[in-house]
Order: C-alpha cells, then structure tokens, then sequence
C-alpha cells in the first residue's frame, strides 16, 4: 500500500505592512507542486541590484545549493527523457513505457486471478508486460519554473505526475505524488512599515515532488 507522507508546501500570508512573506505547514502530497506565488507587486519590496550579489548568496546559501534543481539564469529546458539529476528519486521521461519494468513487474503472473497461469514465450511475455508497464506506470515529469526576482536562486526544476489519462486497467485510478523532498532556497523578505522596513534574504526550504504512483 502506498504511504502518504506528509510534505511541506509554501503559501502566502500579509504581516501589516502588507509585504507578502512564507511561512511552513505540513500539507497533504496531493498538494504539490506548489501553487504559484502571489507576490506584492510594489518593486519597493524586491532585492537591489546590491542585494543579489552571486558570490554572496552562494556562500550564504552554501551548499544546499544543488545545480541540479536550480539555477541562477535562464537555464535550458528540462530533459524530460534522461535522468533526473541530484539525490531526488524516481524516474523522468516523456511518457509512459520508457523506463526500466520494475522488479515486482517482471516477476507477474498472467492470467486470470483463480485460473491456471497463461503460458508465453520470452519475448511475447516481455512485450505485454511492457505494454502493461507502458500504460500503467507513473513517471515525475521535470520543468524549469521562475520563481521571481524574490527568490535565489531564481529557478527550480519543479515535478509534476503525469495526470492526463488514467493509469489503471480498468480506468479509473490516476498518477498523484507519494514522496517529495525540499531544497533550500533564499527568499526576499521585508518586514516593518515602508519607511522603516527591513529587508534581509532568510532560508526557505520548497518541496519537490519525487516519487508519483497509481492511485484512487
């Protein structure tokens, strides 16, 4: 049975200047990615150009810094048929049927549940379990996301589960995150009245989803 872990996710609240700043909760893993960010939109409240000094904010960060999952400038489009990059499991492909059939598949008996076993060859059984696997099996999709100027690094590769058609035969079950893991990034955060505001960048930890499985 799968397990539903508990993930944390970012969201918004207004202190009384009115600057939008993070706070942490535990959040069921269906709400994940993370919603976009509804920023104040008064440039008072983003870094200067002092403020994002790369040399700093890499020392400041240190090393939760993970090149694999984000970036400081507009980075290439995700590769969404190879390996994901860093520690984050599970696999990345453009569909279904890429990747390698897992070991619980492979070791399948087909037939029907209270009759006698179906008998086939190697390669006729390979090629219907990589069918099943192909229409069944739930990869992490990757894509680069901006984040805003209020963030550093600026861009994350965020996962989604691949949701457009069921995963199950029957239909009826479909591709939702079980897992997730977090990265520390820096956030902009302003707090005090405008004329008397201070602004300093604190850590951040946002949640990656890096495991999707078939489920109700």
């Amino acid at each position: 049975t799968a397990i539903r872990a508990l993930l944390l996710c970012l969201c918004l609240g207004l202190r009384a200047a009115g600057q939008p700043f993070l706070r942490l909760r535990p959040s069921p893993s269906d709400n994940l990615p993370v919603k976009d960010i509804v920023e104040h939109p008064d440039p008072e409240y983003d870094p200067k150009e002092q403020d994002l000094d790369e040399r700093t904010l890499r020392k400041k960060l240190g090393s939760h810094f993970d090149p694999g999952f984000m970036a400081v400038a507009v980075p290439a489009p995700a590769n969404a048929s190879g390996a994901a990059a860093g520690p984050v499991p599970g696999s990345v492909s453009a569909g279904r049927g890429r990747a390698a059939l897992p070991a619980e598949l492979r070791r399948l008996e087909l037939g029907p549940p209270r009759g006698p076993r179906l008998r086939l060859g190697k390669k006729a059984r390979r090629k219907v379990l990589q069918w099943l696997w192909a229409h069944t099996h739930c990869p992490v999709l990757y894509a680069w996301k901006d984040l805003g100027v209020r963030f550093w690094p600026r861009y994350i590769k965020e996962g989604n589960c691949l949701a457009e058609k069921s995963c199950s035969l029957p239909e009826g079950m479909f591709c939702k995150p079980v897992k997730s893991v977090t990265k520390t990034f820096l956030r902009w955060h302003c707090q005090g009245w405008s004329s008397q505001k201070y602004c300093t960048w604190i850590p951040v930890q946002y949640p990656l989803i890096s495991e999707c499985k078939c489920s109700c």
